[in-house]
């Protein structure tokens, strides 16, 4: 129980801030479990932007920030990959001129 008036003040200050980080931690929580079970490119980049937001304000550590941003990136990259797999498959028809025509 705080006494002095300067304790009082700054527990209310530290409830405040408190409430804020927790607010800022549960949605950064909420936006990574979307990306991780959408993995669209939109929820993913919104994860990782609360995630820099949050190390930039101090509520999570940096070193964090960079690991939660780089197994978000890690779903991207296997998203493009396997994108990249299914379209190698498929013959692109070109409109290539022949050499007679060149000349």
């Amino acid at each position: 129980m705080p006494i002095t008036k300067t304790a009082k003040r700054a527990e209310r200050s530290s409830k405040r801030k408190a409430e804020v980080n927790k607010r800022i931690l549960s949605q950064l929580e909420i936006a990574i479990r979307l990306a991780k079970k959408s993995t669209s490119e939109k929820n993913i980049l919104k994860a990782i932007s609360l995630a820099d937001r949050a190390a930039k304000k101090r509520v999570i550590h940096k070193n964090k920030s960079a690991r939660i941003k780089g197994s978000l990136t890690k779903l991207v990259a296997h998203k493009t990959r396997k994108a990249n797999a299914s379209n190698k498959g498929k013959v692109k028809k070109g409109t290539r001129k022949s050499a007679s025509l060149k000349k």
